[in-house]
């Protein structure tokens, strides 16, 4: 992503968590310490987000064992193994979906209240494994601004109508 190889768009984001280094395409929470009531929303909707690739993650690893531990071979075998698993996946969730990835599966939210009941894979012990410090905490200007965008855009223009309650907070 940071040499543009793989053709990101440039108006997009990926989310990522503290493990993660802030950038322009890659945005993470704000540090737990002393957040503003904006902070805490952004990092509540961040994670929201991120639980959509989570899941992709935690099902892929509850199904593909090979997922649930460092996998050690060549990093172009690895790609390999990684688009047959996605493959696989795919394939499985349109021939099978009933027995592939039951209705609890997946983790659920409450659109009403915001309430999250886990899905099934995070039963799975060692589905996924934490991700150690990725890169530098000194994020640059642009990184910083997009961030504050997204505050912004979760806190005034596209608030959820749960989001300040969810979190304790008083609607401003």
């Amino acid at each position: 992503m940071e040499n543009k190889a793989i053709g990101f768009p440039e108006d997009h984001v990926i989310i990522g968590d503290d493990a993660f280094p802030l950038r322009p395409d890659l945005m993470k929470p704000f540090s737990k310490h002393g957040l503003s009531d904006e902070e805490k929303i952004f990092n509540y909707r961040t994670s929201r987000a991120r639980r959509v690739s989570e899941n992709a993650f935690g099902i892929l690893a509850w199904r593909f064992r090979v997922f649930s531990k460092a996998i050690e071979l060549k990093p172009d075998t690895i790609d390999r193994v990684i688009l047959a698993a996605c493959s696989l996946h795919n394939w499985l969730r349109k021939t099978s979906p009933g027995h592939y990835m039951p209705q609890n599966a997946l983790d659920r939210e409450d659109f009403n209240t915001g309430e999250v009941t886990p899905g099934q894979w995070r039963l799975h012990a060692n589905t996924l494994r934490p991700v150690t410090s990725l890169g530098s905490n000194n994020p640059n200007r642009t990184a910083i601004q997009i961030r504050q965008q997204f505050m912004k855009y979760f806190t005034e223009e596209n608030p959820l109508p749960w989001q300040w309650e969810k979190l304790g907070l008083k609607m401003p």
